[in-house]
């Protein structure tokens, strides 16, 4: 179980206290090696079977640096507007846990390959906010710890814990914002926008999957109050490793809230890290917060300077692919449709899906239909990411093929979907095997109209006397005795020539 504070009301909280943010977020690149050394960096092979003596700080071991480490970062530098250092170094960063195996991590301190830059997101209202970034660093991934016994998963209250080495040395950007000033109530909603835009940015730079739920991309969230009206910032606290948008916001507001709680009653903020906790949506105390002095930084003495070439960074830059927000308004300017509908595709991470799925042969009106329809409503009950679903675009834009040459309808395209999803096979694979077809041999469509109007008179009376809109329960009757694969238009038009009445 979880703790939880007494808090004010959000409200109570932006009333007397103006909230400023600091994000720290770290990317797990997707290189196939390690920062330093050669071991794989491929997810889920045996604990502690990917690691070698440079990785796990044996003695005589030496660093090399991963040149595609190093590319990735200054790409990422690029796409955040970022100046790119002429020369900058490695340093270690002195501090004694277990995950660490050298005792210290290899990362940058006062030289960061990418400094003073900014990132422009977009709010659910189109507002748009400017967060300015104070720098972006190479360094390297800690082990993984596991903590046995205890009832919470953490290290208070376990019997003990399981080291695996496998994650460490694996390559790290670290991204981190200089002060968010201004931000007001909407703080929490800046802050899960920023990463949520960060996180497409550094999917379009291929650079990361950055999959929040596999940790590859995770987020402290830094946070203080100061007095409304004043300049001088409040003691923060640091909310560790927060890995979904949903909870970036939540712990955000969820500081605020407790912030206020401890001034308002006279107490002190300590400057300490924090924990998250998913279920409650409340932080919990880890441990007090080092200055950089603690770490004892020092110039990595066994790795040469970094040096980028003015070369090379221009042929990057010139590479890089369309960033997501020009690409988001350039799509939705070609799918003709309003900036709070690109939001909610947004937010439902299926741009790119739906774009596949135009690119697959689909129009934009029947992709959109499809994937914010069905396809949304299973990854919502399923508890997937939508991009997770077994199915495919190409499979998506078949289907609604299919309903253009009129061999389905809606509800039986749904089914197709539905069998998709299932493992039956592709598309005309399911139609196959569920026999799912439109009816459309006008012989069985005739007998079926027949048979439902001889089976209701009086609906029949009804419609020669001109009340068309009662064909409608010929219609379903129909529809029920083709088992829905009838073609509900055709069927309206049959029964009103059986009756001789005008459409």
């Amino acid at each position: 179980m979880t703790t939880t504070t007494d808090l004010v009301s959000y409200e109570d909280a932006l009333a007397s206290y103006d909230p400023v943010m600091g994000l720290e977020v770290h990317v797990e690149l997707g290189t196939k090696t390690k920062m330093f050394c050669g071991c794989s960096t491929e997810l889920g092979a045996e604990p502690n079977s990917q690691t070698c003596p440079t990785c796990l700080g044996m003695p005589g071991s030496l660093p090399v640096m991963n040149a595609t480490g190093v590319e990735s970062a200054i790409k990422i530098g690029l796409a955040l507007n970022c100046e790119i250092a002429e020369w900058c170094r490695f340093a270690r960063k002195n501090y004694f846990y277990p995950d660490m195996p050298k005792n210290f991590q290899t990362s940058q301190y006062d030289e960061p390959i990418a400094f003073n830059g900014y990132l422009d997101v977009q709010l659910e209202d189109g507002e748009v906010f400017r967060v300015e970034i104070e720098r972006a660093h190479m360094e390297e991934d800690t082990g993984k710890s596991t903590h046995v016994g205890g009832a919470t998963g953490r290290i208070h209250g376990a019997s003990h814990s399981l080291l695996d080495y496998n994650r460490a040395g694996i390559p790290l950007i670290e991204i981190v914002t200089k002060p968010i000033e201004g931000a007001g109530e909407r703080a929490p909603e800046v802050a899960k926008a920023y990463v949520a835009e960060l996180r497409e940015l550094i999917k379009a730079l291929g650079v990361s999957e950055a999959r929040m739920e596999m940790g590859q991309m995770r987020c402290d969230v830094n946070l203080s109050l100061r007095p409304n009206g004043t300049e001088k910032f409040g003691t923060r606290s640091e909310t560790k490793n927060v890995n979904s948008l949903r909870s970036v916001e939540r712990a955000c507001r969820y500081e605020i809230q407790r912030h206020a709680a401890v001034l308002n009653s006279g107490g002190t903020i300590i400057q300490e890290t924090r924990h998250f906790h998913e279920d409650t949506g409340s932080t919990t105390s880890g441990r007090v917060k080092e200055e950089a002095e603690d770490y004892r930084y020092f110039p990595e003495p066994d790795l040469v300077p970094v040096a980028p070439t003015r070369e090379w960074v221009e042929e990057l830059r010139a590479g890089l692919p369309e960033l997501p927000r020009v690409r988001r308004n350039r799509l939705r300017e070609e799918w003709g449709i309003s900036e709070h509908d690109m939001q909610s595709i947004l937010n439902a991470g299926a741009v790119d899906l739906i774009a596949a799925t135009i690119e697959a042969g689909a129009d934009s009106v029947s992709a959109r239909k499809w994937w914010m329809g069905e396809l949304a409503r299973n990854a919502n009950e399923s508890g997937r990411p939508i991009d997770q679903l077994p199915i495919t675009p190409e499979q998506v834009a078949r289907v609604t093929s299919l309903v253009k040459d009129g061999s389905l309808n809606d509800k039986l395209a749904r089914q197709v979907i539905e069998g998709v999803l299932a493992g039956e096979g592709t598309p005309d694979e399911v139609v196959e095997k569920r026999g799912l077809k439109v009816v459309s041999d006008e012989g069985a469509l005739t007998a079926a109209v027949d048979e439902a109007i001889a089976g209701n008179p009086g609906v029949a009376d009804k419609i020669r006397g001109g009340k068309v809109a009662a064909a409608g329960a010929l219609v379903g009757a129909v529809m029920k005795a083709t088992r829905g694969q009838a073609d509900a238009a055709r069927v309206k038009e049959l029964i009103l020539e059986k009756l001789g009445v005008e459409g």
